[in-house]
């Protein structure tokens, strides 16, 4: 199997180059083409990489024709939306070998201004976008929407409509899962409801996606969903992958989605991450250039938003509880402890870890937010749940709700200093393992040095996650008990959560929030059942998250849940930097 390196990374983004050009300004000429064949903007306009100088511009166009001939498409942008106060143009040309589609990196901007942008070519216009530019200096509020995990067959992508509304957002955060790998067929992931919601794919794309043209169709797919359009239409991405943009729980050198007959794990890793940089908004990877797809994005003297990839770069193979379990279902939880904490396992990667404990070092900005994939937070619980949900054993799964209820009164009667409780009991509550080992929960010696080095630094630590489908608010603290940060993390736009991993009705939802809640000591907020968005609003004396859900996603007619919007903040400085509740 190829193993993929920082070189095989570049040349992944290196083969969407082409298709990016860097403007400084005006152009002198006028656009003049003589091309007769009609084109079409397909999937409409996108900016992202948001900086306080610059932006890159997206866009696709497809000619009806002739399509090893490359299109002329011409660009303005402007200050006003009527593009009298032009303050860039120029040309390019959108080539089959990058599958049409168009970046343009836009330098020379003023910070913390609101500019339009088009595309055009000799026969049509591309719809007019809206973008921003990061501010300097000093920064009132940041207001960040994030995101994560759309699977286009589970439902419609309510939750993209409902931000596209929003005329206060600096920035969307999208932590990956933005495209699935799988079929749209009835047994497929999420899929049991695409037909009746015309959400199926089409006959040459209706498969497991392996090669560069599959990949390709199912971001033209997505990027044809008019919610997401609109959502991109109106606010620059600051993006980051995670797994489905490749494959399922995937890691450096493989992912549990691919078997030997897809043949090699290295190339399809390559061509999945040529699609991505194609489809996306986002400054390919350059030598010697820190924009790499681990990046820091400054908001001033308030904010600096360190993006990680947490996935594909140096992410060692997942720990699998399976190999811990006995013939008779005991855990060996010695075995396991060594492992999961070995000093040898790496998530980020030597290079990465570096970066990151060095732009913490460097940064003197308030707050200091990782956006990532995955959850930080110690999701620790009883090991007679774990060993049902690991072996999906279907009379254990039938009986877990009635189990969580049990451990959840015995953890009440605990937290209560109850003295009648039995060491039976009580070993039934205390012996506990992780939940997640796809987590940092699996990764927990580098967690401990990312934690270790913000106490050591003394920063106002805030985690942003995505990938888990449910939304979460957890203390982060180290292996000594100290509080280090918080973490937020968003549901997902439309893949399902645990609530249908778990096999959890409705009327069981608030029971088994409230017993997870009471197990999971540094947990303070959940939603298991829920498809939404998250709202990070960070000021000088609070960052702050807002939870919003949509009540449905198997219709267009939808409603902001309101019963169930919650919100939690953390306040910075030593003795704070902790989950509390929002006063009023």
């Amino acid at each position: 199997m190829t193993k993929l390196t920082r070189r095989d990374f570049l040349k992944a983004s290196a083969m969407g180059m082409g298709a990016v050009v860097v403007s400084t300004g005006l152009a002198g000429c006028v656009f003049d083409s003589d091309d007769k064949r009609a084109t079409d903007f397909t999937h409409g306009v996108a900016s992202g990489d948001p900086l306080a100088n610059g932006v890159v511009l997206w866009t696709r166009v497809v000619p009806e024709r002739d399509f090893e001939k490359p299109v002329s498409v011409a660009w303005e942008v402007a200050t006003d939306a009527g593009f009298e106060q032009l303050v860039h143009s120029g040309t390019a040309e959108a080539k089959n070998a990058h599958d049409f589609t168009v970046k343009v990196d836009v330098r020379g901007l003023t910070p913390a201004q609101t500019y339009y942008y088009r595309f055009h070519t000799a026969d049509s216009q591309s719809p007019v976008g809206t973008t921003l530019t990061l501010p300097e200096g000093n920064v009132d509020s940041v207001r960040l929407a994030v995101v994560s995990c759309a699977n286009y067959p589970a439902g419609y992508f309510n939750v993209y409509r409902e931000l596209s509304k929003r005329n206060d957002l600096d920035a969307v955060v999208h932590l990956g899962d933005y495209i699935y790998e799988y079929s749209s067929e009835a047994g497929s992931y999420a899929a049991a409801d695409a037909a009746a919601l015309g959400r199926t794919f089409p006959a040459d794309n209706d498969l497991e996606l392996i090669k560069l043209k599959d990949y390709r169709r199912r971001y033209g797919i997505y990027r044809s969903d008019a919610d997401l359009q609109a959502l991109h239409q109106k606010v620059p991405f600051i993006v980051v992958w995670d797994d489905h943009e490749i494959a399922n729980d995937a890691w450096e050198n493989g992912a549990e989605n691919h078997s030997a007959d897809e043949g090699d794990y290295g190339v399809r890793k390559l061509e999945a991450l040529q699609a991505f940089f194609e489809w996306m908004p986002i400054r390919p990877v350059i030598k010697g250039n820190d924009e790499a797809i681990f990046r820091t994005f400054s908001f001033g003297n308030l904010v600096d938003l360190h993006m990680l990839d947490t996935r594909h770069m140096g992410r060692d193979e997942q720990l699998d509880y399976m190999d811990y379990f006995s013939s008779g279902g005991s855990l060996n939880q010695a075995q396991f402890i060594a492992d999961v904490g070995s000093t040898s396992r790496t998530l980020l990667g030597a290079e990465q870890l570096l970066w990151l404990k060095a732009s913490l070092g460097y940064s003197t900005a308030t707050w200091q937010v990782l956006g990532q994939q995955i959850l930080m937070g110690r999701m620790n619980l009883p090991a007679e749940l774990l060993v049902a949900i690991a072996t999906q054993d279907p009379e254990k799964l039938a009986g877990l709700p009635q189990t969580l209820a049990e451990l959840a009164e015995l953890k009440g009667r605990k937290l209560a200093d109850d003295p009648t409780l039995t060491e039976v009991e009580l070993g039934r509550i205390n012996t506990v393992a992780p939940y997640n080992l796809d987590a940092w929960d699996g990764y927990q010696y580098e967690r401990e040095v990312v934690l270790g080095t913000a106490k050591q630094l003394d920063k106002n630590l805030v985690v942003l996650a995505g990938d888990t489908h449910n939304a979460w608010a957890n203390n982060l603290r180290d292996g000594y008990g100290d509080q280090i940060g918080v973490e937020f993390a968003a549901a997902s736009v439309s893949s399902p959560g645990l609530e249908e991993y778990l096999g959890l009705p409705e009327e069981l939802i608030g029971g088994a929030e409230g017993g997870i809640g009471l197990l999971v000591d540094d947990l303070e907020y959940l939603n298991i059942n829920q498809r939404g968005y998250m709202l990070a609003t960070f000021t000088a004396d609070e960052a702050r998250a807002d939870w919003y859900f949509v009540d449905t996603i198997k219709s267009r007619d939808y409603a902001i849940d309101t019963t169930r919007s919650a919100s939690r903040r953390v306040r910075p400085g030593e003795g704070n930097r902790r989950v509390e509740s929002v006063p009023g």
